[in-house]
């Protein structure tokens, strides 16, 4: 069952501003939580609450692609803010990041689960679940960008601060009570730095269940 609450269907049809990506990714992660990733599909929308991200802060971190500098492949976080970059994992699935901070710097947020809302049927079917445990959905950055169809080559650099994209992120009034802030989960590099920010208690949330 589904239980997160959708307080203004409405608003999904309104992107975040630019603005609101143009400042430190650590700041970004925290509000980007209770904000709704929408994806549209023809006439119809899929939507799912965002529940865990992670900040990556650029060159200073290690773990950040951009901390080698500039290339084709990550000039997307290089560029101005609101961006999608997409790239590939482990040979079997994409993830989602937005592009936070000024033009020519870099930084981004990775997006690590939501929490659905719309499309669940749609989800399933692209997941491949037929009705099994619906936390299997978008529980995961390569499980969510499945989800919602997302892959490099569709939407890399699409501006997630536009509905003419068919993909955006949407406030419909909903804040979380609590932010819980930790280490980075599944990598190496930098893990031990304080960068990623779920909504505790969110059965969505990836890795070990944490209790709020």
């Amino acid at each position: 069952m589904i239980t997160a609450v959708m307080t203004n269907f409405g608003n999904l049809r309104t992107a975040l501003p630019r603005g609101f990506y143009d400042r430190d990714p650590r700041e970004v992660s925290r509000d980007l939580l209770g904000k709704v990733l929408v994806r549209r599909n023809g006439r119809k929308l899929m939507a799912g609450r965002v529940v865990e991200v992670e900040a990556y802060l650029g060159a200073e971190d290690a773990a950040a692609h951009s901390a080698a500098g500039k290339t084709l492949r990550n000039a997307v976080l290089f560029g101005p803010p609101g961006y999608a970059y997409i790239y590939f994992i482990y040979g079997n699935h994409f993830c989602l990041n937005v592009s936070t901070l000024p033009d020519g710097v870099a930084g981004g947020v990775l997006f690590r689960a939501v929490e659905p809302l719309l499309g669940v049927k749609e989800m399933a079917l692209a997941r491949d679940l037929d009705g099994r445990d619906p936390r299997l959905l978008t529980s995961g950055p390569g499980r969510l960008a499945e989800a919602f169809g997302i892959t490099r080559e569709r939407d890399n650099g699409k501006d997630l601060t536009s509905t003419r994209s068919d993909l955006w992120l949407a406030e419909d009034g909903y804040s979380p009570e609590q932010v819980l802030v930790t280490q980075r989960i599944g990598i190496t590099k930098a893990a031990d730095m304080p960068l990623r920010y779920l909504i505790p208690g969110n059965r969505f949330v990836s890795g070990r269940k944490i209790k709020s």
